[in-house]
């Protein structure tokens, strides 16, 4: 268990099991034969309770066992007599009791003393008292913990008095995880009751951070405490919701082209959009995941653009009503006037409990975003861009704009970033300076001893403060933390190389941000797309090549870019990065033990936390949210991701939502060289329900043979406009799969290089 190796069974050994194991398939055949005669006699109870005594996590007999108790209590002798009832019940806690002691980590038997207990006829006094010789026996155990909150909610114990507890619990023994993270969960109900004693919490996080940090600094190695001090860091920075970021961003000035070019040189990205039509994607993008984005909740002032009637999509891979950046479309009409027209375009977020998190905290503030549009006249004409020639991604191809030209470029970028949105001036001083304090404890700890989750920590809190600095206004400072972020990474990834692909994608992450963040080290990845033999294809263009990133993020200060190279690196997928949290244990598999059939499909989240607690993370799990990746950057016609280690086409499933790209390059990567591809169900295919799979019958039996090969090509390109598409040097780069190309995508003009 938790990473112990284990023995070979001796022969003995191998001997006793084969006559436990004959002897439960009798009791399990009998068992059954009962179960679906659906008969609920004495010999038939006396058959199951031998066979959970025998075996508790036969999750089917504890089913059973709830079927037969709920037959004997609607009996007639039985249904109005307390002490029958009584005595049915108690013949159920006496089971469960005898099954504890065989295994008392069977998530059966402590669901069923759950269920027993809340039909209301037995004495909940016993109870805490049977949890203390099982938390005697093992005070980490958090199944005892969990059915201990389940006795206390029911004998209306406090809060305060639990929270006692625990802390007993852990001066007795600080390593106790469940103790920990029970505390965490007393907390959270006390301090969002706003219990006497807890409000404002300024002053209770102050005193738990110095009650966990005597066991940090007790023994820095041990997890138990640095857990409880990552939810005390969650809880300092969770914020209200905000809306930190979108396109077109507050006080751009931009002119719509209709001639199909990439752009003129002289234009900033902020004065130009690129477009062969007369829309204009418009893309919020919050501090966290929201829902309820729609024309009640953002309203839109602008001439011949009617708000109630605009529709909003979450910008979400998996199709969910939940994410963190949100789209709709602007259709300006057409003119038939001799010079531009200009629109006046105002986005208004109304202070209202409309928009929420997944967490349930609303946006309550007002914000607001204004830009204007310049919209050229009506022409007849209309240039194809199918025209243009193939964009070359050599380096020849791309040459360094005008220095002072950048200069003004980013400035304005970082002056626009800085805008203010929101008109209410939030304070965020106390948790500045919490993060602050806990960031010279931990440098403290570090000056004592080499300890990496102290290096963890310490990187986060960075991170953290960073974050809040941002927040506040002051994101450029004089003193950046990220480069003292990427040196902790580094040295992680040498003390600790089981985690290697974490520290590394966390390392690409803090690279990119401090790239983006800084005005002179973004420079340096500005370049300018010039082909004397396509004058016409003249872009600003960022070169994230060759920095060994394996992950993405910062996607809310890139929504502006058109053209991106993410080549040479090491990429396996164009999402974003993760977001953790912690959450109890029993919430993900107490759904183990509920269901009357003994079954329970658990989705993909449970199942990476299943794996977490499987490598040792028992006391508490973590669940994942996706932070947006490419997806969000809805300007994109042009990327580049050859020569990275892309596995399979899933890992392009983000550029599904990209209607401006046409020319893609994903050549040199290793699509097709995995037999077993890990991400196969996580997209939308026709092997799975995933929510927004879009697959229509008709349309596969079109291609039904090549489909049935490729579906996953099928999933990614069906709604692509491609122009251009490179896919050589992929293990699964053949004729065939060019041909269901070429037919899926009928504006396309250049495959690998050749003219379709």
């Amino acid at each position: 268990m938790h990473g112990r190796p284990r023995k070979a069974p001796t022969p003995e050994e191998q001997e006793a099991f084969s006559v436990k194991a004959s002897k439960l398939r009798s009791l399990q055949s009998q068992f059954l034969q009962f179960h679906h005669a659906k008969i609920y006699t004495k010999e038939a109870l006396d058959v199951s309770a031998k066979l959970l005594e025998s075996n508790p996590e036969y999750y089917t007999a504890w089913n059973y066992r709830k079927l037969a108790v709920q037959h004997n209590l609607n009996l007639p002798e039985v249904e109005n007599n307390e002490e029958s009832v009584k005595s049915i019940l108690d013949e159920e806690l006496r089971l469960v009791e005898n099954a504890l002691k065989r295994n008392f980590k069977s998530y059966g038997a402590w669901h069923h003393r759950k269920w027993v207990l809340s039909k209301g006829h037995s004495s909940t006094d016993r109870e805490l008292l049977l949890l203390g010789k099982f938390q005697k026996a093992d005070a980490r155990n958090f199944h005892a913990w969990n059915y201990r909150r389940f006795v206390t909610t029911l004998k209306n114990i406090p809060n305060e008095k639990e929270l006692e507890y625990t802390t007993d619990m852990i001066y007795d023994n600080f390593s106790n995880y469940s103790a920990w993270h029970n505390r965490s969960v007393l907390l959270s109900h006390l301090l969002k009751e706003k219990a006497k004693g807890y409000c404002p919490k300024d002053n209770v996080f102050a005193e738990e951070y110095e009650f966990v940090r005597h066991a940090l600094f007790t023994d820095p190695d041990d997890q138990s405490g640095w857990f409880y001090h990552l939810w005390l860091l969650d809880q300092t920075v969770k914020l209200e919701t905000l809306l930190v970021s979108s396109w077109p961003p507050h006080g751009s000035n931009l002119s719509l082209s209709v001639d199909g070019s990439f752009g003129d040189c002289s234009l900033s990205p902020f004065t130009s959009r690129q477009t062969n039509t007369r829309i204009l994607p418009l893309v919020l993008y919050f501090s966290e995941a929201v829902e309820n984005v729609c024309s009640s909740t953002v309203v839109i002032e602008c001439e011949n653009i009617a708000s109630n009637e605009l529709v909003w999509r979450s910008l979400s891979g998996d199709g969910t009503g939940s994410a963190q950046a949100w789209l709709t479309y602007l259709n300006f009409p057409e003119e038939h006037a001799h010079s531009e027209k200009a629109y006046q375009v105002k986005v208004s977020l109304a202070r209202s409990q409309g928009i929420f998190s997944s967490t349930g905290v609303h946006h309550g503030d007002f914000s607001h975003i204004e830009f204007s549009v310049s919209v050229p006249p009506y022409r007849s004409e209309h240039v194809d861009l199918k025209n243009e020639g193939k964009i070359s991604w050599s380096d020849e191809s791309f040459c360094t704009h005008d220095a002072q030209f950048l200069e003004s470029v980013l400035v304005n970028l970082f002056h626009l970033e800085r805008t203010k949105i929101d008109e209410t001036v939030v304070d965020y001083q106390w948790n500045i300076t919490t993060i602050n304090n806990e960031i010279s404890h931990c440098r403290e700890l570090l000056s004592t001893m080499n300890c990496k989750i102290g290096k963890l920590t310490l990187a986060r809190l960075l991170m953290a403060h960073d974050t809040l600095m941002s927040y506040a206004g002051t994101s450029h400072r004089n003193v950046s933390p990220h480069a003292e972020i990427l040196q902790l990474y580094d040295d992680l990834k040498n003390m600790d190389p089981a985690h290697l692909h974490y520290y590394q994608d966390e390392y690409s992450i803090v690279l990119l941000k401090q790239i983006i963040s800084n005005q002179e080290l973004l420079l340096k990845h500005c370049r300018e797309y010039r082909d004397p033999y396509f004058p016409r294809i003249n872009n600003f263009c960022l070169r994230f090549n060759n920095l060994s990133l394996s992950r993405i993020g910062s996607m809310e200060q890139l929504l502006w870019v058109q053209v991106l190279d993410l080549s040479y690196n090491q990429l396996k997928t164009l999402e974003g990065s993760k977001l953790w949290n912690m959450a109890s244990v029993g919430k993900l598999l107490t759904a183990l033990a509920t269901s009357y059939e003994g079954t329970c499909v658990m989705d993909q989240t449970q199942k990476e936390a299943l794996a977490a607690i499987s490598q040792g993370t028992y006391y508490c799990i973590v669940w994942s949210s996706d932070i947006p990746g490419l997806e969000v950057m809805q300007l994109l016609s042009c990327l580049n991701v050859s020569y990275n280690k892309l596995c399979s086409f899933t890992a392009l499933e983000p550029l599904k939502l990209l209607r401006s790209l046409k020319v893609l390059d994903i050549s040199y990567n290793e699509i097709g060289a995995h037999s077993i591809d890990t991400r196969r169900y996580l997209c939308s295919s026709p092997l799975n329900h995933r929510s927004g799979g879009d697959w229509k019958t008709e349309e596969s039996e079109i291609h039904c043979a090549e489909v049935a090969d490729y579906w996953e090509a099928y999933a990614i390109f069906k709604d692509l406009n491609l122009i251009q598409l490179d896919l050589k040097g992929n293990a699964v780069s053949n004729e065939k799969i060019k041909s269901l190309l070429i037919k899926l995508l009928p504006s396309l003009k250049w495959l690998d290089g050749e003219s379709c």
